[in-house]
C-alpha cells in the first residue's frame, strides 16, 4: 500500500507547511547565525532542528505546537550561547574549539595531526581542493573550529589571520 490514510497525507502536508513557516519566523527573528556551522554547537543545532521539523511532520503523536515550541527552544539555546560567547571569552571556551595548526612552513605536525585525527593524506587532498599542486606555496594548513581544513597559501604577506590559532606560537620557533 502506498499509504495508510488520506488523513495522514493531509496532516503531513498542513503540519509540513505550518511547521516550515514557523521555522522560518523563528530564523528570521534570531538571525543568519542560527544556521551558520561555525563551530560543532552551530552543527549540532542545525541537525536538531531539521530533526525536530522531520519529527513533526512525520510523527501524528508530535503536535504542531510542540514542534514550535521544541524549534523555539533550540533556536533560543543558539541565540543565548552564541549571544553569551561573544561576551564572555571564559564561557566562549567552554563551548567552541581552537582552530589547530597542522603544516606549517613545508612540514606537517604530526603530533597535532594525530591529535585532531586527520591524516597527511586529508590535509593534502584540503590543498589540492584549494587548487594547491605545490607544497612550497602552501604556508599553513589549519583544522577550523567547523571540521573543515583551511589552507593558507604563501603569498609573501604575515600571519595574521593565524592568530588565534592552536600551535602557530610553538612553529614560529627555529
Amino acid at each position: 500500500m502506498f499509504f495508510h490514510s488520506l488523513y495522514d497525507l493531509e496532516r503531513i502536508a498542513v503540519v509540513g507547511v505550518l511547521a516550515y513557516v514557523t521555522l522560518i519566523v523563528m530564523l528570521r527573528f534570531t538571525g543568519k547565525r542560527t544556521l551558520s556551522k561555525m563551530n560543532a554547537f552551530d552543527l549540532i543545532v542545525t541537525v536538531a532542528l531539521g530533526s525536530t521539523l522531520s519529527a513533526a511532520i512525520l510523527n501524528n503523536q508530535v503536535s504542531l505546537v510542540e514542534c514550535a515550541l521544541a524549534l523555539a527552544l533550540l533556536c533560543a539555546l543558539q541565540y543565548v550561547v552564541t549571544f553569551t560567547s561573544v561576551r564572555s571569552q571564559t564561557f566562549a571556551n567552554l563551548v567552541k574549539s581552537e582552530p589547530a595548526l597542522l603544516y606549517f612552513e613545508g612540514r606537517f605536525l604530526p603530533e597535532a595531526l594525530r591529535r585532531e585525527r586527520v591524516t597527511e593524506k586529508e590535509a593534502l587532498a584540503a590543498m589540492r581542493s584549494q587548487g594547491v599542486a605545490d607544497l612550497d606555496r602552501v604556508k599553513a594548513v589549519v583544522l577550523e573550529t567547523d571540521g573543515s581544513l583551511s589552507v593558507v597559501q604563501d603569498k609573501g604577506g604575515g600571519l595574521d589571520t593565524l592568530r588565534d590559532v592552536s600551535g602557530i606560537a610553538e612553529s614560529k620557533q627555529p
